[in-house]
């Protein structure tokens, strides 16, 4: 007999009855407020062309870098996964297995067998779901089985065809298409995220012909690390679409500033993201920029120099929001692709990214000395390095009033991480200094289970407030809604 899939409505509360039933009673008008979703990854491509998700396996297993990674750890191959290699088998991790299924899947494309191949990918996954216990993957994939597709057992092995069969069929329906979701999940305002280079002529689409409000946000990442695959050809792109000279350091900066103003207008942007290793920034001389420049567009800057000249473009970027308006996110501390293999074998986002240490205080002080006394400007800081917490991130953001500090990221988008977020930066930084809630996924169904999570998680460190007297509860509610809806509207200028 299957085990049943339920979940608890009291899921994250407190053992303490007195305090749950705070908890319970703040949640209660929390739950049902719209989703107010400003920064994240999904595909824009699925609310302009709306057409049918396909299947299981590529909604829920290849897309999240969550579930490759565990998967991975325990050795399970991500040609076992289903998935081949970036290039056909010619790379580095190319076995006869993945040959083998790079060969299906182009067959598949001319009318093979790609549900066999899918199926048996699902089943493998099924198998070992078991590995996701007691993490938020698990909570949020449970989330979405239950309350999208009405699914009562659990995934495991011998559930795998239940839930393949089921999701496929439902998929076929037109209220599991994206806009009838994106509805459904009662999304106010959704944010996407794009390249400088990008057209958007998704959002185009998506504004032409639905009313969902689906927006970009301005990642110029790809034009401003020059260790980034691609630069040069991204350089030569924005020089083609901007018309400007984007050799010299003038014209570099106009054609970045003609961008911003094309994603405010076409996708309606409101904030720009920044995925930088660190939050070093500068403030150099032209001069001194121009030989920076240089140096990136020949690719003869060293890894410090490459350092230096995206610290002076955060502060370019700081300059730019000055005048523009718009909301800057500092995402740092990531190691990005520390599986070089992996990387050469099936590119990014695969679950091979590593937190490590970083400084705010030493880093952001140039870019502070210079604007940080501007109450016009919105900068959100993000780390991977909760280290910081507490020493750095809020005392900053304590003081600085441009800064604001986003919610647990990435790693540290679980219940324990919100917790340990709440308790290091509330008596220093207060709720009104951070930007409430954003998710910050490419897994559209994964959305309301993350709000979810963070609504509850919030309330029960609100309910140990009021528990012990520090705040009573009409207070307490208030701050509840603006965590979950008043505070990133205004932090993202929505």
């Amino acid at each position: 007999m299957p085990s049943p899939l339920r979940l608890n409505p009291d899921r994250f509360f407190p053992a303490d009855k007195d305090t749950a039933n705070i908890a319970r009673r703040l949640f209660a008008k929390v739950e049902k407020l719209p989703i107010v979703s400003p920064h994240g990854h999904t595909d824009p491509a699925w609310f302009a062309n709306d057409a049918p998700f396909e299947d299981a396996t590529s909604l829920f297993l290849w897309p999240d870098h969550y579930v490759l990674r565990m998967l991975y750890s325990q050795g399970i191959g991500f040609e076992r996964m289903g998935m081949a290699p970036k290039g056909g088998p010619a790379t580095p991790l190319a076995s006869p297995r993945q040959v083998e299924l790079t060969q299906r899947a182009e067959a598949a494309s001319e009318g093979g067998n790609a549900e066999t191949d899918r199926r048996t990918a699902w089943k493998l996954f099924a198998e070992n779901y078991y590995l996701f216990r007691g993490t938020p993957s698990r909570t949020w994939l449970d989330h979405a089985f239950s309350t999208v597709f009405g699914i009562d057992v659990r995934l495991e092995a011998a559930t795998a065809d239940h839930y393949y069969d089921l999701i496929g069929e439902a998929l076929k329906k037109p209220e599991f298409r994206p806009r009838a979701l994106f509805k459904r999940f009662n999304i106010e305002v959704l944010a996407t995220t794009e390249a400088a280079t990008d057209p958007l002529l998704h959002h185009q689409k998506i504004q032409k012909e639905w009313d969902g409000r689906v927006i970009t946000t301005f990642r110029p990442d790809g034009v401003v690390n020059h260790e980034i695959d691609g630069f040069a050809a991204n350089m030569a792109r924005l020089a083609e679409i901007t018309k400007e000279n984007v050799a010299t350091w003038k014209g570099y900066l106009k054609a970045l500033q003609d961008r911003r103003s094309y994603f405010r207008k076409v996708g309606r942007a409101t904030a720009t993201d920044h995925g930088h290793p660190t939050p070093i920034t500068c403030d150099f001389a032209p001069a001194e920029c121009q030989k920076l420049l240089d140096g990136a567009l020949k690719g003869t800057l060293s890894p410090a120099e490459a350092e230096l000249f995206r610290g002076q473009m955060l502060t370019e970027m700081a300059l730019m929001s000055c005048d523009d308006g718009m909301t800057m996110q500092i995402h740092p501390g990531a190691f990005r692709n520390h599986n070089p293999q992996l990387y050469a074998g099936y590119g990014a986002d695969r679950g091979a990214d590593i937190p490590m240490r970083v400084s705010y205080v030493d880093g952001l002080k140039p870019l502070l000395d210079k604007l940080g006394n501007r109450a016009d400007l919105s900068i959100i800081l993000f780390t991977l390095d909760e280290s910081n917490y507490a020493r750095e991130l809020a005392p900053l953001a304590g003081h600085y009033p441009c800064l604001r500090l986003g919610p647990p990221w990435w790693f540290h988008d679980s219940p324990e991480g919100m917790m340990r977020f709440r308790r290091n930066c509330t008596e220093t930084a207060g709720f009104y200094n951070t930007a409430g809630f954003n998710d910050d996924t490419r897994a559209f169904l994964s959305i309301p289970a993350r709000h979810d999570v963070a609504r509850r998680m919030d309330c029960v460190y609100l309910a140990e407030l009021v528990a012990t007297h520090r705040l009573d509860e009409a207070e307490a509610a208030e701050v509840a809604a603006a965590l979950a809806y008043h505070l990133p509207k205004k932090a993202y200028k929505l």
